[in-house]
């Protein structure tokens, strides 16, 4: 038992001290600068590399067919002045040496695939290859020491297929239907070739052993899958698999560690068809290989092949040799026919071969007389009903004239088409019952009803629903000042005075009237009743004296047009009034405006909808008088569905909503408007967002009194303070729907 698993591991300890630790040193740039062969006994050569530097660990890997290996050297370029060189030992046919920017690949072409293996000597590389005789290596994706065979301080070469068997073979079915075959290896590195051979996929193991259980053939029809059986059988020292499958299938084989897994999977409805559509020929496969053989009995051999009745024309004659293996039924077919000049037609299960000459003269004689038939056949006269169409619509989608056809105007208005009606027949539309009158031979009548009925059909109508909403924002603050200040003194027997504005000192209640002027006397007015009246300040807004009014007296205006609060000081003195007045304004709005159009319509039908009013106005002509016109400030919806195969909705849209502004230029009204027109591809019952626009508007100001304005905490009397933001945001939205036909029946 010891020295079994020895004998095991031993290949695998010499391929890794043969090929891996020889480049375990570092790695330089390296070029390959020479390459020599040498002939060793027993038909065994050698190649050996020489580069510039040490080179990196190469990749190798083999080929069993064509027979070849393969070394890569990654980052290695090539000095070599010959690419090709030809070899005149008994397995080598040539060694090839390609370079590329990224690597540097030998390619040793050989008439038998054999083991080989792989040195390093500081800056060479030796590959030594065995004779023909020797053991195939069977592992074509060794990281470098060849598969199967070692020589690194023991000269004792391994057998390649030494322990490699078949463990297992496994058929189970997938979750898609597919079948599933599982053939576990005793060793991953077993070379398979697989190949597909009519209705059968051939898996072939090189140098395994298959035990005698294995031997046998797996009948798996019950799985329902495309495998019907599974036959593993010995093949010399290798082992075949074949799969055979029937119907339309495709495969994929793949291994993982130590299990190799072929999958044969059914091909799909989409699958099948895009198969077709790249080959034509879909019949089953079949293989013929005859020498001279009259073409009459390859016919006989096909149409038994396929259970066809065959009827062969008696100008089919002659001999053919062909050699068809594995190709579809229908192409060996029109092989045959096509080499001889024959041509087919099958109706039903009757196949029908005669020359093709023969077929189209056949055929047009068979015109001829269906024509002659056509012009003898009696005509009637039936009434069609057109259901959901308008029959004059139809009519005319049908109505070519002869004018238009290039035969002359034989025919009146009333002919339809002649490729719907013969040449004798014609159509009468009745608008009132919606009927067309039609009069031709009964197959033409029966063709015209068949058309109609696919043409006249209900059209699927379409609900659509648009949405606009309007939201703004808005904030507004505002805080002023108003002040004035008046009085007089005497000062040297002057009497000095100020005020707000000069107007002011011509006011009778000026304070500087209370100071003689001249040497008279103040005198206190009086009223009607004689009573004394006091002295007043100014109202703001009144017109008193020959004051400016509003601003009489105030010597800073700053205050808010139309406050939302007032605050108001005054100070009265027998000589000078002083009044002081803080305003402030703070306004915050939010509105949202939505409107919802909806209206309903026919697949490729237009449908408007709006909702509004028309605002006047007077307009001047050109003959010097007026007139009255009008805008419309409307919601409006315009648009026209189209439905697609997939159940999709093509929309083209125009969405529209106008309301009247506050503005008037020249009598004439403006309108604030918000539409959008696009076209949209949108899903049933799927809401899109069309479009929006978003406005914001910031405004921040201040206006003051120069210098005075920029006191510190005092210069707030001299200055007003305006701030105001407003946003407004405009969505658009559409939903349509498509009306099944049982809403429609309710």
């Amino acid at each position: 038992m010891k020295k079994d698993r020895l004998r095991i591991i031993r290949p695998t300890v010499l391929l890794v001290l043969a090929g891996l630790l020889p480049f375990a040193g570092a790695v330089g740039a390296a070029t390959l600068e020479d390459i020599s062969f040498t002939s060793l006994p027993d038909n065994a050569f050698e190649i050996a590399l020489d580069f510039s530097a040490v080179p990196p660990e190469p990749e190798s890997y083999a080929l069993e067919s064509p027979a070849r290996i393969v070394l890569d050297f990654p980052g290695v370029q090539s000095n070599l002045q010959q690419r090709r060189h030809e070899l005149s030992y008994e397995n080598a046919r040539n060694a090839v040496v390609v370079s590329t920017r990224e690597k540097t690949r030998l390619v040793v072409n050989l008439n038998r695939m054999t083991s080989y293996s792989a040195m390093q000597e500081d800056t060479r590389i030796v590959l030594r290859v065995q004779g023909a005789t020797g053991t195939a290596a069977t592992d074509s994706g060794s990281s470098f020491a060849g598969s199967g065979f070692a020589v690194r301080g023991d000269d004792t070469p391994l057998a390649a297929g030494e322990g490699r068997a078949i463990r297992n073979v496994d058929f189970a079915r997938g979750e898609r239907g597919e079948g599933i075959v599982t053939l576990t290896l005793s060793a991953p590195e077993i070379s398979v070739d697989v190949q597909q051979t009519g209705n059968r996929i051939v898996a072939e193991f090189f140098q395994t052993a298959l035990p005698d259980h294995l031997d046998r053939r797996l009948d798996v029809l019950d799985f329902a899958t495309p495998v019907r059986t599974v036959d593993t059988r010995p093949e010399g020292s290798s082992t075949r698999v074949t799969v055979e499958a029937g119907g339309e299938y495709d495969y994929l084989a793949y291994q993982t560690d130590s299990q190799y897994v072929i999958s044969v999977d059914p091909l799909t409805p989409a699958e099948l068809e895009e198969r077709r559509s790249q080959f034509a020929y879909v019949g089953e496969r079949l293989s013929l290989n005859f020498q001279d053989i009259e073409v009459r009995s390859v016919l006989q051999l096909i149409a038994d092949f396929t259970d066809l009745n065959l009827v062969a024309s008696d100008t089919v004659s002659g001999s053919i040799t062909l050699r068809l293996q594995n190709v579809p039924w229908d192409q060996a077919l029109d092989i045959v026919l096509k080499a001889k000049g024959l041509d087919k037609r099958l109706e039903g299960n009757v196949l029908l071969v005669a020359p093709a000459a023969e077929i189209a003269e056949r055929e047009r004689l068979q015109v001829e007389a269906n024509k002659q038939l056509q012009e003898l056949a009696p005509l009637v006269t039936e009434f069609i009903r057109i259901r959901y169409a308008d029959a004059a619509e139809l009519f005319e989608l049908f109505n070519v004239r002869d004018d238009d056809m290039g035969r002359g105007s034989r025919w009146d208005d009333r002919t339809a088409t002649s490729s719907i009606l013969s040449e004798r027949g014609s159509a009468i539309v009745d608008k009132r019952t919606n009927t067309i009158i039609l009069t031709d031979t009964a197959d033409k009548i029966s063709d015209f009803r068949r058309l109609v009925e696919q043409i006249d059909i209900p059209v699927r109508q379409v609900e659509i629903s648009a949405r606009i909403v309007v939201a703004t924002t808005d904030f507004r603050k505002e805080l002023g000042f108003r002040w004035g200040a008046q009085g007089a003194s005497e000062v040297g027997g002057n009497v000095v005075g100020f005020g707000g504005n000069i107007e002011n000192f011509t006011v009778p209640y000026n304070p500087m009237n209370r100071f003689p002027r001249g040497g008279a006397p103040y005198v206190p007015p009086v009223d009607e009743d004689g009573e004394p009246v006091a002295p007043i300040t100014p109202t703001p807004g009144a017109d008193v004296g020959t004051s400016k009014g509003d601003n009489a007296g105030l010597n800073v205006d700053l205050g808010v047009a139309n406050p939302a609060g007032q605050l108001a000081l005054q100070l009265l003195t027998d000589n000078a009034y002083l009044d002081l007045e803080l305003s402030a304004l703070e306004n915050a709005g939010y509105a949202e405006i939505a409107s919802q159009p909806k209206v309903l319509t026919g697949d490729k039908q237009k449908a408007i909808i709006r909702s509004g009013k028309e605002v006047a106005y007077q307009e001047a002509t050109s003959s010097g008088a007026t007139s009255t016109s009008f805008k419309e400030a409307v919601l409006k919806l315009e648009v026209t569905p189209q439905i697609t195969p997939d159940n999709r909705i093509i929309l083209d849209l125009f969405i529209s909503q106008n309301s009247v502004a506050a503005e008037v230029f020249g009598g004439v009204p403006s309108l604030d408007i918000t539409d959008i027109e696009t076209k949209a591809l949108v899903g049933d019952g799927q809401t899109l967002v069309l479009g929006g626009i978003f406005q914001y508007q910031e405004l921040d100001s201040q206006t003051k009194v120069p210098v005075l304005g920029d006191i510190p905490y005092l210069g707030r009397l001299f200055r007003n303070d305006f701030r105001a933001s407003d946003k407004r945001e405009i969505l658009i939205f559409v939903t349509p729907r498509i009306v099944e036909d049982q809403l429609l029946d309710r």
